[in-house]
């Protein structure tokens, strides 16, 4: 990956989970996660009513990948290959070779150790096979299960932009983190 001008697929693992490429065959567990009006509370997108709903925003990110700039993974517990929750790698600068996280886990495995696992696992392949200098991540300073985690894994807190985003409707702050590959080797 190193040099290349495209963010290329990832595909990684941990003792009980695996992040790979999101495929078509994963809506179904997918909108179990984001039909779930707790787990989207803090994401920019509405809350997903249907199926169609998670075929369009997959038709959404296939375009974005062809950009180059992002990727939709998903993280599959490998007991029994259910798909539990995301993590997308985007706003990928080659030229800086920096990118984005955002990561969604579902309600039911919250507090057991999945996306942690999942994002040191993307960590570890950022910063050595991807050769990427920096990870950053926002998060809503109310989310404090994500801010934790984020803490927990090396990021560190950089500032809070006041008023960043608009999600829902609602204007809101994002807490705003960095993660540098020598912090992660040291």
């Amino acid at each position: 990956m190193t040099g290349a001008a495209i963010l290329e697929p990832v595909q990684v693992a941990s003792a009980r989970v695996s992040v790979r490429p999101v495929e078509e065959r994963d809506i179904d567990d997918l909108l179990e996660i984001n039909g779930d009006p707790e787990v989207t509370r803090f994401l920019p997108y509405p809350t997903w009513q249907s199926r169609d709903d998670g075929l369009a925003w997959l038709k959404r990110l296939r375009a974005l990948e062809e950009t180059g700039t992002c990727r939709q993974l998903v993280v599959e517990r490998n007991a029994d290959a259910k798909v539990i929750g995301t993590v997308l790698v985007f706003r990928f600068d080659a030229g800086s070779a920096r990118a984005e996280l955002g990561f969604v886990l579902g309600r039911a495995y919250w507090g057991q150790g999945f996306m942690r696992e999942a994002l040191e696992a993307v960590c570890e392949h950022a910063f050595s096979a991807m050769a990427i200098r920096r990870l950053e991540a926002e998060v809503n300073p109310a989310n404090e299960p994500s801010n934790g985690l984020l803490r927990r894994i090396g990021f560190r807190l950089e500032g809070t932009l006041r008023k960043r985003w608009v999600g829902k409707g609602i204007p809101y702050d994002t807490n705003f983190y960095g993660f540098l590959a020598e912090e992660w080797h040291a």
